[in-house]
């Protein structure tokens, strides 16, 4: 299965060089693209040194920051065009742990979404505030309540999709920009009737760089689950 791995970074140039280590450490057949956002501390620049040296690194430049939801999908599309079967999205700042891509890719076996889920089996974080677990708690049970999206961490970003269902999904349509993208695709793909699985895995909060997270990306969030209510019980989306 010929298997892409996307990653979008801004600022992130001391943790990518690590991610991109131990996945080649892992699986050398492993293609990976980063999406970079015109990182002011060099990460694009450090990419295009690496790939010298790695074949199946691969970067996407894009020329300003515009929200993780307009990376993963210019990576999405990136991924349909060069023709790979099975696409794994993963954050860069080492908080998802490169040794369960293979448990993801695995569970496309008898699933076309797979997301390594945080609360699939009680909680599953490491070196995180009780107030910021509890958010992110609170965020999944009030998304899965409001949509009716039968997932415990709908939240999560550590993905393994199907190309068939990336090519099923409208990506021009998609509306977040922060992580209530995370929710948003979730969504879609269950709608469409796409087979969604969740596995277990350990998230670990960054230990270098700064996380990416505000209070309108949070808003943008709590809006959008009342958005995607509206679409499922009145068959629209605007």
């Amino acid at each position: 299965m010929k298997t892409l791995i996307i990653s979008p970074t801004y600022n992130e140039r001391k943790n990518v060089g690590e991610l991109i280590r131990r996945l080649h450490s892992i699986d050398s057949n492993y293609h990976i693209l980063i999406v970079d956002d015109n990182s002011p501390d060099g990460t694009g620049d450090y990419i295009e040194t690496l790939k010298k040296e790695q074949p199946n690194l691969n970067l996407l430049r894009r020329p300003g920051k515009a929200g993780l939801g307009k990376a993963y999908c210019a990576g999405f599309q990136w991924a349909l065009k060069h023709d790979y079967d099975a696409i794994i999205q993963m954050d860069a700042d080492m908080s998802h742990d490169p040794d369960d891509v293979p448990k993801l890719i695995h569970g496309l076996r008898d699933a076309d979404l797979v997301i390594g889920s945080r609360y699939v089996q009680g909680v599953s974080v490491v070196n995180w505030p009780i107030r910021r677990l509890m958010l992110s708690y609170g965020a999944n049970l009030y998304s899965r309540i409001v949509t009716g999206l039968p997932i415990r961490d709908a939240t999560g970003g550590f993905k393994c999709w199907r190309r068939e269902v990336l090519a099923a999904l409208d990506l021009s349509k998609i509306k977040s920009q922060g992580y209530s993208f995370q929710i948003e695709m979730t969504f879609r793909a269950w709608r469409k009737g796409f087979r969604v699985k969740e596995v277990s895995i350990i998230f670990i909060d960054r230990t270098v760089g700064e996380s990416k997270m505000s209070k309108l990306i949070m808003l943008e969030a709590i809006l959008m689950v009342w958005r995607l209510r509206l679409w499922r019980f009145f068959g629209w989306n605007k």
